[in-house]
């Protein structure tokens, strides 16, 4: 299982366990599972998906480091 915390400016949008995470990364969508390698990438506008839940984002960053996943996003509409 991934530690997964998204937070934006106004305020902690997830903070749980997930098996799974697809971001939307500026050189394209990635999936985040279990024991992924460490990563800090940008992200672009498009959906956050996690444990059947879609979150639209403007953009941001995510981290990747001993199966804790951290965003910080800004949300979008």
């Amino acid at each position: 299982m991934l530690k997964l915390k998204i937070v934006s400016p106004e305020k902690i949008e997830f903070s749980g366990e997930v098996e799974s995470v697809k971001v939307p990364g500026t050189m394209g969508n990635f999936e985040i599972l279990n024991n992924h390698a460490p990563i800090i990438s940008t992200l672009q506008k498009g959906i956050v998906e996690y444990n059947g839940n879609q979150l639209p984002i403007l953009g941001g960053f995510v981290e990747v480091q001993k199966n804790e996943v951290s965003l910080c996003v800004e949300i979008g509409q």
